[in-house]
């Protein structure tokens, strides 16, 4: 395992890399109109080509939100907290019914933004399939009450309505965009750029919606180029094919240097998940005793190369309240001592490639829980060949990325889903009735200072339990060479990438 800073690149990566810049330099080249405006037409390349055709209802939403295209009714801050978009205002009315006041503002295609286009775009989201993600716990139903107002109701209590708006998956489009059968964000958003082509999961190109409410924005459009190889990014960039390089591989941050790389905390929690209900791991000693073999820093500075932080519970510095109002986890058992643990059986530790990182954190993590005596076996696929195993407790051990602000932009629904015993994502199998009374707790306070107190309560319950091991808080590096683009959005919770003011020069 390489843990040399600089770290080389191979010359059959390099030259697969190379061949992969051709289409960016096509792309960028070709999709100009010849007007002066072209220079100052933005190059990004993306790591997630479209999987769902541009579909709204799938990951693909996070996209057209990192390129501007699409908006909801609210937007976040830095903290999670709903801001103004489409929605000028919102009040609670009661327990499930709130109203939303629209702001004067039109579609891409021209028509202007009216309730009935919310009730439509709500209740088609609300009727997709699969079901986006962020409606999988909650029903929406929305009506028209006023010629700029629409009533929300949900199915119970819901505090965090306001948050959930702004996921991109209830983006709010125009009656064009449902004309096909399938909700086609194509010319009938309302944000500053608008996607007109998307060459298959190859490329996009937007231009500038010159009717965008918050102002025209800055750059006339914006070629996008979807390239999986992270060292191709990287290249893309030092060659100056493009402007913008989507997540950066750590192997690659350092060889472009400071100029171009962009690192910043993300809401993203490396960690390795201890099944609680069979095998080695069921035995709270045990985790206790895995939790101490493990050495945060040297994963740091051996596999990230420095460019993440120690792990220091399930939040993060990406989540910058967490901090202030952590307490120590309570409950935890005594550890197994190291003649103990190798009386135990061999230990399954799987991890997916999916992200370069975690193969190499598999392998420190092994080295770390032998020197305390476990017998340790790797297993390392692609996730889609894991995760089923995974979730179903095949595995004794399992190191993953968790966004742990997914979905609503708080943390209580990933507390919900994967530390609770009806959790859709418990690769731990963690079922604790204490730690489910924490959760419940943290999914109620309407206040934003209660619920983050609630939620630190049900954090230290969770670490209480050993159930997951905090590895590493990953931060995110976007590339971009800072003399000649500016305007870029360094954005935690993976929303936000290209913006309105987002410029050359």
């Amino acid at each position: 395992m390489s843990t040399s800073r600089n770290r080389r690149v191979p010359l059959p990566a390099l030259a697969a890399a190379t061949a992969l810049l051709l289409p960016l330099a096509a792309c960028s080249s070709s999709s100009g109109t010849g007007t002066s405006g072209d220079a100052q037409r933005l190059r990004v390349v993306m790591a997630f080509p479209p999987a769902q055709a541009m579909s709204p209802y799938g990951d693909d939403a996070v996209t057209l939100s990192r390129l501007a295209v699409v908006e909801g009714l609210t937007t976040l801050d830095r903290n999670g907290a709903a801001k103004p978009s489409l929605a000028t205002s919102w009040k609670r009315d009661d327990a499930t019914t709130w109203t939303f006041t629209l702001r004067d503002a039109v579609f891409q295609d021209g028509s202007k933004v009216g309730p009935e286009d919310v009730v439509r775009s709500l209740t088609a989201a609300g009727k997709a399939s699969p079901l986006p993600r962020v409606l999988s716990d909650t029903a929406l139903r929305a009506t028209a009450v006023g010629p700029d107002t629409v009533r929300i109701v949900t199915g119970a209590a819901d505090p965090l309505l306001p948050q959930r708006l702004a996921n991109p998956s209830l983006a709010i489009l125009s009656a064009g965009a449902y004309e096909g059968g399938k909700a086609n964000p194509a010319g009938h958003a309302t944000g500053p750029f608008t996607l007109t082509r998307v060459k298959g999961a190859v490329a996009a190109t937007l231009e500038r919606n010159a009717d965008y409410w918050g102002g025209k924005a800055k750059a006339p459009g914006v070629d996008v180029t979807f390239v999986a190889d992270g060292t191709a990014r990287a290249n893309a960039l030092r060659t100056k094919a493009v402007d913008v390089a989507e997540y950066v591989p750590i192997s690659q941050a350092s060889l472009l240097g400071d100029s171009f790389v962009h690192e910043f905390p993300s809401a993203r929690t490396n960690g390795l998940s201890l099944n609680t209900a069979h095998g080695v791991f069921a035995d709270p000693a045990m985790r206790a005793a895995a939790r101490e073999a493990i050495d945060s820093k040297a994963l740091v500075d051996g596999v990230y190369e420095g460019r993440a932080d120690a792990g220091q519970g399930l939040l993060g510095p990406g989540v910058p309240w967490a901090a202030g109002q952590r307490t120590a986890p309570t409950g935890r058992a005594a550890a197994a001592g190291r003649d103990e643990v190798a009386k135990t059986g061999e230990t399954v530790l799987a991890t997916y490639t999916n992200r370069p990182e975690l193969p190499e954190v598999a392998t420190l993590v092994q080295q770390q829980l032998e020197k305390r005596g476990f017998t340790v076996k790797q297993v390392v696929r692609d996730y889609a060949q894991l995760e089923a195993d995974a979730l179903a407790g095949k595995y004794d051990a399992f190191i993953q990325a968790r966004n742990t602000l997914l979905d609503t932009a708080d943390p209580a629904s990933y507390l919900a889903s994967d530390f609770t015993c009806d959790g859709s994502f418990n690769i731990s199998q963690l079922c604790d009735r204490r730690v489910d009374t924490a959760i419940g707790k943290a999914a109620s306070p309407a206040g934003t200072d209660e619920r983050h107190r609630a939620e630190m309560t049900a954090e230290a319950a969770v670490l209480g339990t050993d159930a997951l091991v905090p590895l590493v808080h990953e931060r995110f590096v976007q590339g971009y060479d800072d003399a000649r683009v500016h305007g870029v959005a360094l954005d935690p919770m993976e929303r936000t990438l290209i913006t309105a003011d987002t410029r050359r020069g």
